[in-house]
């Protein structure tokens, strides 16, 4: 069983960083394509950022773009989700997803998710 869990949500001033951690299990993570979306209170679920199946090629949503950074440890089975300069309007719970479909942006490109972190930037 698939089975996705993020960590290092939290509270964080405006101008500060966090850091986003996703743990992959029941299969290997290195064939399949991952990715954060996030969702704020009252929005739709949006796609942050992703990060193809060998690591080589990675891909933002417009509002982060120049702030976050993904990356993955396949041997680790790991995403994780560097986030600089955070803003207010990022506060949303973050979401992992798994997927096949290369630079995948859409809710329906990836078949698994995590259960999400809150992340909260307080100005």
């Amino acid at each position: 069983q698939v089975q996705l869990v993020e960590s290092g949500g939290g509270l964080v001033q405006a101008g500060g960083s966090l850091r986003l951690s996703c743990v992959g299990s029941g299969r290997t993570l290195g064939n399949y394509v991952m990715a954060w979306f996030r969702q704020a209170p009252g929005k739709e679920r949006e796609f942050v950022a992703g990060v193809t199946r060998s690591s080589g090629g990675t891909f933002y949503g417009d509002s982060v773009k120049g702030r976050f950074t993904i990356s993955r440890d396949n041997a680790k089975s790991t995403v994780y989700l560097q986030m600089n300069s955070l803003k207010p309007e990022d506060t949303a719970v973050y979401y992992c997803a798994e997927g096949t479909r290369s630079c995948g942006n859409t809710l329906s490109d990836y078949n698994y998710w995590g259960q999400g972190t809150q992340v909260t930037v307080s100005s």
